[in-house]
C-alpha cells in the first residue's frame, strides 16, 4: 500500500504552454460540463441505442455489456488488492485501514463483474485507540494483505501499525473466518507455497527479506531468513510473490522516481534476481493530480484550515498504475490487477491485458506495452456474467443488519447503535465528541465516482440538548450538515474544518432531509437541505474534497451524531440512507450511427482535414468504431499515419472508442494499440500516442456534437 511511501505534497506550479491553451478550471470544470451539455439531449435521443447494448442500471459496473469493460473496476476506493484464482472462480481483497469490518473478500467467475462474500475480519479490537478511547488510530489498522489458497483453506495475512501481523484463515470465502497473530511484523508481506511443499515468505520495503515459515504459518523457520535484495536494488514495497512454470517472480510497487511496477525473477527463491524497471509505468488514464495538502497533518500536527494545493496538471507519473499482481485464468489469459490514485476518491483498482515479452509479464497490449488500455475487452471466459457491482450503497435500515458497504469509523461500540429501537431506523446514540473525528457514533461508506450524491431523512425528536446528527464527508477536511437540538429548539449547521464559521440557519421541524452532491471531477461537494423530501437548498459554500494520508482514505459519506458539550445525549434515527450516480455508465456514450463533430478538445489545436467535416460512427462491435464520411473511413496505417481510404473491413479502420476520467474521447488503434492524436506541427491525425497525458498538451482527447 506504499505505507512508508507517503506522497509528497506539492505546490502547484506554473506550465506556461498549459496557460497558453486553457486554464485548469476550464480543462477540469468547464470543458467536462461543456460536453456534458452537448451531450445531454442527444444522449436521451440514444437511450433506446444505449440500452439495447446495456442493461439499465442505477451503479457503476466496470462490464459495458457489449463485451467490453471500462476501468475502473468499482468506482469507489478499493487499495492494495491482491487477487487469487481457484479453479475457474477468483476471489479478491484489499486495504480497508481503521475501519470496521474489514479485509472485504470479494468473488468474481470473469474478473470484471464482482459480488461481495465476507469480511475477514469482523472486528479489530487491539487496544483502547481502536475503540476510540484515549487515542485513535486514523489511517492505521488492517493494509497491505495477501491472499492465497492452499489445499483446501483461505488465508489473508495483513499488516497492522506498530502490531504483529494478522493472520485469518477460512475453508470457505464466505466465512467464518478464524483470527490469530503471527509472531513477527513483517511489512507487506507475500506467500508462496512452493510446489516442494515448503512455505516461503517475502516482506520489506526496499530492502527485501526471504524466508520459510513453519506448518502453523506463524513463524520463519530458523535460520531461513535472509536478505535477498538490498536497498536501492530496485524494488519497492507492497510484493506479490509467484511461480510460474520454473521461475519465481516478485512484483512490487514503487513511488519514488515514478508510480511504476518494478519486477524480479530468479530460478531460486534465494536468488540471485534480475530486475526489470517496470511491467507498468506511466498509466494514470490522463488523470491530472488533484488537490492535495501542503503540509500533512498525520505527519506535522498542522491544525486545519489547511493549506491545500493543486490541481497540478504538469505532474507526471504521480497517479499511475503501482501496486498489484498478475493472474492466469483456466482459459490460459494472463491479465494483471493493480490499483491508481484517484485523488479525493481514493485509490482504485484497475484490470489490464497482460502480454509476456523476453519473459517478462508486461502490462499492456503489442505494440503499447506497460501501458494499458482503460477500456478493452472483457477476459474470455467461460462463464455468463452481467453488469453488477458488489454492493448495494442504499440502505432502508429495515433489514436486521446494515448493508455490507457499510463499516465504522472505529471499532463499534454496541450501545451506540441500534437497528432494534426503532424498527425501519438507524439509531444512532449521540456521545460526547468535541469534532467529528472524535465521535465513536460514525458509520460511514465510501463514496462513488465519478459523480454521486447521497440523501438521508433524519429524525431528530429524540435527540438531546446540545447533540448535533447529520451527513458527513469523512476525511481530511471533513465537513458536516447537521441538526442540533437546543433548549428544545432545532437549527441546521454546515461545518467544514477549511471554514472558521460555521453557516447555521433556524429550522422548525426536527425531521430533515439532508443531502450533499459531490462532483469528483472538481472535487466539490454541495451540502443542501429539504423540509419536505422535494425541493433541496443549498446550505454554505461548495467544499474542496482531498486525499490524504491522515486517514489514508479517499472522501466517504458518513452518519454521525455526538454532543459538544461533553454530554451522553438523545438518539439520531435515520429513516433511510440513498446514494444515486447520474452518470452509472460513464461520462460519454458511443453516438452509434450519428454523424459527429469531431474536434480537439483543447483549444488551439489545429483541426486536421479529415476532421473539418461531419464523421458517421459505425458500430463494429465490442465498443469499436469506424469514423467514416462519403464511402471513405479513417485508416491507420501500418506507420501509425492516419488517412482517408475506402471503407473495407479489417483492423486498419477500428478504433476502441474510450474516455479520460474528465469525459473526453479517446481513440484507440487496433493496429498499433496506440491513440490518435492530432500532430499540431503537421497538422496530421496519427495513431502512435500511448495514452493521455494530464496535461492534456498531447493532442490525445477530443471533444464531440
Amino acid at each position: 500500500m506504499c505505507r512508508s511511501g507517503r506522497l509528497e505534497c506539492q505546490a502547484a506550479t506554473s506550465h506556461h504552454k498549459w496557460h497558453e491553451k486553457m486554464t485548469l478550471t476550464f480543462l477540469r470544470s468547464c470543458l467536462v460540463s461543456a460536453i456534458l451539455t452537448v451531450l445531454a439531449p442527444l444522449s436521451m435521443a440514444m437511450a433506446g441505442d444505449q440500452t439495447a447494448e446495456q442493461p439499465l442500471r442505477r451503479s457503476w459496473s466496470a462490464d459495458n455489456g457489449n463485451g467490453t469493460y471500462t476501468n475502473p473496476l468499482f468506482y469507489d476506493e478499493f487499495s492494495d488488492p491482491d487477487l487469487i484464482r481457484v479453479g475457474s472462480d477468483y476471489y479478491m481483497t484489499g486495504t480497508t485501514m481503521h475501519s470496521i469490518p474489514g479485509l472485504p473478500v470479494l468473488h468474481s467467475r470473469d474478473l470484471v463483474n464482482w459480488e461481495f462474500l465476507s469480511y475477514a475480519a469482523s472486528s479489530l479490537d487491539l487496544g483502547p485507540e481502536y475503540r476510540l478511547e484515549g487515542g485513535e488510530v486514523y489511517g492505521q489498522g488492517l493494509w497491505a494483505p495477501t491472499f492465497r489458497y492452499h489445499d483446501g483453506t483461505y488465508y489473508i495475512f495483513s499488516n497492522v501499525n506498530r502490531q504483529k501481523t494478522q493472520k485469518f484463515t477460512a475453508t470457505d470465502p464466505r466465512g467464518p473466518w478464524t483470527h490469530e497473530e503471527m509472531n513477527g511484523s513483517f511489512h507487506d508481506l507475500s506467500l508462496l507455497f512452493d510446489d516442494d511443499g515448503k512455505v516461503y515468505m517475502v516482506w520489506g520495503y526496499q530492502t527485501i527479506q526471504m524466508a520459510e515459515l513453519n506448518a502453523t504459518l506463524t513463524d520463519i523457520v530458523p535460520g531461513t531468513e535472509q536478505t535477498i535484495l538490498e536497498e536501492g536494488s530496485g524494488l519497492g514495497e507492497g510484493i506479490h510473490f509467484y511461480k510460474f512454470d520454473d521461475q519465481y517472480f516478485l512484483i512490487s510497487a514503487e513511488y519514488r522516481d515514478s508510480m511504476r511496477m518494478p519486477t524480479a525473477r530468479a530460478s531460486s527463491p534465494y536468488g540471485p534476481w534480475e530486475i526489470k524497471r517496470a511491467i507498468s509505468e506511466g498509466e494514470d488514464f490522463g488523470l491530472m493530480k488533484g488537490r492535495g495538502i501542503n503540509a500533512e497533518p498525520f505527519l506535522t500536527g498542522v491544525e486545519p484550515p489547511f493549506d491545500l494545493t493543486g490541481p497540478d496538471p504538469a505532474s507526471r507519473n504521480r497517479l499511475s498504475l503501482h501496486q498489484g499482481g498478475v493472474v492466469q485464468t483456466v482459459e490460459g489469459e494472463w491479465w494483471g490487477f493493480s490499483m491508481y490514485d484517484a485523488n479525493s476518491i481514493g485509490r482504485l483498482t484497475a484490470l489490464s491485458p497482460v502480454t509476456w515479452e523476453d519473459g517478462w509479464p508486461m502490462f499492456g497490449l503489442p505494440g503499447n506495452l506497460g501501458r494499458s488500455p482503460r477500456t478493452w475487452t472483457k477476459p474470455a471466459i467461460n462463464a455468463v456474467s452481467h453488469p453488477k457491482a458488489p454492493y448495494k450503497r442504499s440502505d432502508d435500515f429495515s433489514r436486521s443488519s446494515l448493508q455490507p458497504i457499510w463499516q465504522w469509523n472505529h471499532m463499534p461500540q454496541s450501545e451506540l447503535w441500534s437497528l432494534e429501537n426503532r424498527p425501519g431506523y438507524l439509531s444512532l446514540k449521540a456521545d460526547p465528541a468535541a469534532t467529528l473525528l472524535e465521535s465513536r457514533s460514525t458509520l460511514t461508506q465510501r463514496t462513488i465516482g465519478p459523480r454521486s450524491s447521497a440523501t438521508t431523512l433524519l429524525d431528530g425528536a429524540d435527540l438531546g440538548d446540545g447533540d448535533l446528527a447529520g451527513l458527513a464527508m469523512f476525511g481530511r477536511p471533513y465537513a458536516w450538515i447537521g441538526l442540533e437540538k437546543k433548549g428544545g429548539e432545532f437549527s441546521l449547521h454546515v461545518n467544514s474544518e477549511q471554514s472558521p464559521e460555521r453557516t447555521s440557519i433556524a429550522i422548525e421541524t426536527g425531521r430533515v432531509w439532508l443531502k450533499v452532491d459531490c462532483d469528483f471531477i472538481t472535487e466539490d461537494a454541495q451540502f443542501s437541505y429539504s423540509v419536505d423530501g422535494q425541493n433541496f437548498k443549498p446550505l454554505g459554500g461548495p467544499h474542496p474534497m482531498v486525499y490524504q494520508l491522515y486517514t489514508f482514505q479517499g472522501i466517504r459519506y458518513s452518519l454521525f451524531a455526538f454532543n459538544e458539550d461533553g454530554q451522553s445525549g438523545g438518539w439520531a434515527e435515520f429513516d433511510y440512507f440513498d446514494v444515486t450516480e447520474p452518470e452509472p455508465y460513464g461520462l460519454a456514450p458511443i453516438p452509434y450511427g450519428h454523424a459527429i463533430q469531431l474536434s480537439p478538445a483543447m483549444s488551439g489545436d489545429p483541426i486536421p482535414s479529415e476532421l473539418a467535416e461531419p464523421l458517421r460512427v459505425v458500430d463494429k462491435g465490442l465498443g469499436r468504431v469506424s469514423l467514416e464520411r462519403d464511402g471513405k473511413a479513417l485508416t491507420v496505417l501500418s506507420s501509425g499515419q492516419v488517412v482517408f481510404s475506402p471503407v473495407q473491413d479489417g483492423e486498419s479502420q477500428s478504433f476502441q472508442w474510450s474516455e479520460t476520467p474528465s469525459g473526453e474521447i479517446i481513440l484507440m488503434s487496433l493496429v498499433t494499440n496506440r491513440y490518435l492524436r492530432i500532430d499540431t506541427d503537421a497538422k496530421l491525425l496519427r495513431a502512435d500516442s500511448p495514452g493521455p497525458e494530464p496535461d492534456g498538451l498531447d493532442g490525445v482527447r477530443f471533444q464531440w456534437k
